[in-house]
């Protein structure tokens, strides 16, 4: 099979295409040959070696869908031959066949595209399960940084869909005011902005580093920041305090292992909405696993408007 896999920290031209055995299910696992692969800027820090970087040879993990095609000890919900988008936790989705963990699977829709799955189902799972963290009111207002992401174009159109009165997209161009409007954005602000508008009830910071402190300043007396992001950053308690703010952590692993009945109806209601048109999941570009390079590059130059999906 061919994947994908860096030996060095750089940028997107240390990523090498190579040929390498297929790997195994192990228990509970599926192996799953991969028609869409999702990218993600956490993935484009790890080839940056941001974060104390990956151990090398580098592997890159993140979404995928594709079809069943071994099954791992001990797996009894899915058969040879399923369609299928999963999280590949322990690594290696840049490739044509990827081990995924059978607990993180879910089944595509008949006449859903593989590219749509991996656009839908990751982003819209992290966006339904930071607002179930934050748990805005109709009457209160979100900010959603990296609002054209992947998982923040999806974000805004749930916080509408949620009834939120007032949705801000924090973005770094101007450019993407016009495409974040159109899902349902009442503000759009740039990081460089020097006023975010007024202040919100809650953020939603997809983004971190040096964002971070000013995502925390826009947010109200008594506000809250869900953090979600491979970014790092750090905000002095005593702006916590003044502010009688809170910062609330959420990874996707613990969430899915956590709140599984939760989990298993934001996947139900994410594929309904798609159905009915209420949710549109937009995919930026689909490039050929082999250019994976040219993926990175975009989400980089943060130009993307949705997804950036590989094609094996």
């Amino acid at each position: 099979m061919r994947r994908v896999r860096f030996y060095e920290y750089g940028g997107p031209e240390v990523l090498r295409c190579e040929d390498a055995d297929a790997p195994e299910p192990g228990p509970g696992e599926l192996l799953v040959r991969t028609e869409a692969i999702g990218v993600t800027l956490p993935s484009v820090r790890k080839v940056r070696g941001e974060g104390g970087g990956t151990p090398l040879p580098g592997i890159l993990g993140g979404e995928v869908a594709g079809t069943v095609v071994e099954l791992g000890p001990d797996v009894t919900d899915f058969t040879i031959g399923d369609r299928v988008t999963s999280l590949t936790f322990r690594g290696g989705s840049y490739a044509e066949l990827a081990v995924v963990p059978s607990t993180m699977a879910s089944r595509i829709p008949d006449g859903a595209s593989a590219a749509q799955a991996v656009a839908l189902v990751r982003g819209g799972h992290v966006a339904l399960a930071v607002l179930a963290t934050a748990l805005p009111l109709a009457s209160e207002s979100v900010l959603i940084t990296g609002a054209a992401s992947g998982v923040g174009h999806l974000a805004v159109q749930l916080a509408k869909l949620q009834g939120v009165e007032r949705v801000v997209a924090a973005v770094g161009s101007p450019a993407k005011a016009e495409f974040l409007r159109g899902l349902g954005a009442d503000e759009v602000a740039t990081y460089d902005s020097a006023d975010w508008g007024d202040p919100v009830d809650v953020v939603l910071d997809g983004v971190g580093g040096e964002l971070l402190p000013r995502a925390v300043a826009a947010l109200a007396p008594g506000g809250r920041l869900v953090f979600f992001n491979s970014g790092g950053g750090t905000v002095p308690a005593f702006d916590l305090l003044a502010g009688s703010k809170t910062i609330t952590g959420l990874t996707m692993a613990r969430f899915a292992g956590t709140r599984r009945e939760l989990y298993d109806e934001h996947g139900e209601r994410l594929w309904k909405l798609a159905r009915s048109g209420e949710l549109k999941p937009v995919v930026h570009a689909r490039i050929p696993l082999a250019e994976a390079a040219r993926a990175h590059e975009i989400i980089e130059a943060r130009t993307n408007l949705g997804k950036v999906v590989l094609l094996p």
